[in-house]
């Protein structure tokens, strides 16, 4: 459904994105993994029309995009990483707005408004403003409103950053909902364990460039299924083995503490990369 070959964007001397290419099937769940600064932002504004490419080609369903072709820029619902919500309108007023700017009836706006509120659970919010809700109201609210046009793919950048962990959680069952109704999503990340949790399969991306992809557990596996911690010299260092045994015969080595666990997406990223997310 989505191919990006050989998408390039550089900045003057600056290069964001570097000879990316990469295939997103219909219905597909796929997490893009990097640092911030990594480029995932602007993957997805060049795949909305709002960053123009250097070189390269993005296709939708077989169809090169365009800032001009309004039939595949509506194919989209996006969600941004900060809001872009107006604050003095109601939450049912962002979405009747919304509506009537991709020419909804008034009949299907009024439809569509009462049923993502319902779905995202702010049918009793409806008319309150959205200056006045908490961030992971507001978070529901954005999701509501690029579905508000029942697109085809929808496209999500960082979703979660700055909500607390009960949000999340419920962020992460709206958008597994959405994804079991068939809807194709593509979310960027710098949260692994997001991604371990939700995606089918996830890239890695760093300055620019496409590291690897694979199912989480795929990539996991590709560094190592397990892995001895210790702290030594004034920093934590790790050690990765395919078997439980052999990181614990290989821990006979370390003098001090140490811990043996099963390795998790970050610490493949780190791994393949020898970059942290938190960078």
């Amino acid at each position: 459904m989505i191919r990006y070959h050989n998408v390039t964007k550089t900045y003057g001397g600056i290069t964001a994105v570097s000879h990316f290419s990469l295939e997103i099937g219909r219905g597909e769940f796929f997490g893009l993994l990097g640092p911030n600064g990594a480029g995932k932002t602007t993957l997805i504004r060049m795949t909305t029309t709002l960053t123009p490419l250097s070189s390269g080609m993005i296709e939708i369903d077989g169809q090169a995009i365009d800032r001009n072709r309004t039939r595949i820029k509506q194919k989209f619902g996006v969600v941004p990483q900060y809001s872009n919500l107006e604050g003095e309108l109601t939450a049912a007023q962002n979405l009747e707005y919304h509506g009537r700017l991709y020419g909804l009836s008034r009949e299907a706006r009024r439809r569509r408004t009462t049923e993502l509120l319902g779905f995202c659970d702010l049918t009793e919010r409806k008319h309150d403003k959205a200056k006045n809700f908490s961030g992971g109201m507001r978070r529901k609210l954005m999701i509501a409103k690029a579905l508000m046009h029942d697109p085809e793919i929808m496209l999500l950048d960082e979703p979660t950053v700055g909500l607390d962990a009960g949000w999340r959680r419920r962020i992460w069952d709206l958008l597994r909902n959405l994804n079991e109704r068939g809807l194709t999503i593509f979310l960027t990340t710098h949260y692994l364990e997001e991604a371990q949790a939700l995606c089918g399969r996830v890239g890695l991306i760093d300055q620019g460039k496409l590291q690897k992809t694979g199912k989480p557990e795929q990539i996991i596996a590709a560094a190592g299924n397990y892995v001895l911690e210790y702290f030594h010299n004034g920093e934590t260092l790790q050690r990765f083995f395919n078997t439980k045994d052999a990181a614990v015969a290989s821990a006979k080595e370390i003098s001090g503490d140490f811990k043996v666990r099963e390795a998790n997406l970050e610490d493949a990223f780190i791994l393949l990369t020898n970059k942290r997310l938190e960078e």
